[in-house]
């Protein structure tokens, strides 16, 4: 007898990569196009040029640590860790205050909610979005948390400081996330985030929330 399995509720905080990809002031344009199809040569077939800090991507230490790890270097275990959304909405500077009630636990990804994300083709989204705060960062290397993940496109503006926090302690930063207004009202959350197994300082991800 075949045994019918319970699919568990899955919600994609991932953005589409298009041909149109906003990307960060300085960056190189991304392409994704079309190079084969299936009336003229038999099948389709695209094709992509682009950086890695485009769309919904992880940073790993490599980034900005001298001698840091690549992405490849952590294990696929890592990349499946309980959630913890942390409402930020109305902040431009998020301080370790916003983390009062939540009981924070080694390995666990910290989500960043600000809606910043419904932004992501406007003008400004690179040059407008809301930071993390030392406090904030220190706190999650405290806690010893794998992961903080942004629907922003960064965790700070130059110099960086917030990405070397974090980065030099092993925790890992994804930016551009999306949908983070649908995990409103879940409590118990499996997330995962596997990125592309390069041999980088960064890679694309699919990030998705397991409703428990």
């Amino acid at each position: 007898m075949r045994t019918t399995l319970t699919k568990p509720q899955l919600i994609d905080l991932t953005h589409v990569f298009t041909n149109d990809m906003p990307v960060y002031p300085g960056d190189a344009c991304s392409r994704l196009y079309e190079c084969a199809n299936i009336k003229e040569h038999g099948a389709c077939v695209h094709s992509i040029d682009s950086g890695l800090h485009v769309g919904t991507h992880m940073d790993a230490p490599m980034h900005f640590i001298d001698g840091g790890a690549y992405i490849c270097d952590f294990p696929v275990g890592n990349f499946q860790q309980r959630g913890v959304v942390v409402d930020a909405r109305g902040h431009q500077v998020i301080g370790a205050d916003l983390l009062h009630g939540h009981d924070l636990q080694a390995e666990d990804m910290v989500l960043v909610r600000t809606d910043w994300c419904r932004r992501f083709r406007e003008d400004d989204y690179y040059t407008a979005y809301p930071v993390i705060a030392e406090d904030f960062a220190h706190a999650l290397v405290a806690a010893r948390v794998s992961l903080i993940g942004l629907d922003t496109p960064s965790p700070d503006y130059e110099p960086f400081a917030i990405h070397k926090i974090l980065l030099a302690a092993d925790v890992l930063i994804i930016e551009n996330l999306t949908n983070l207004a649908a995990l409103e009202g879940f409590k118990d959350l499996l997330i995962h985030a596997y990125p592309m197994k390069y041999k980088a300082e960064a890679a694309p991800v699919r990030v998705v929330a397991e409703v428990l």
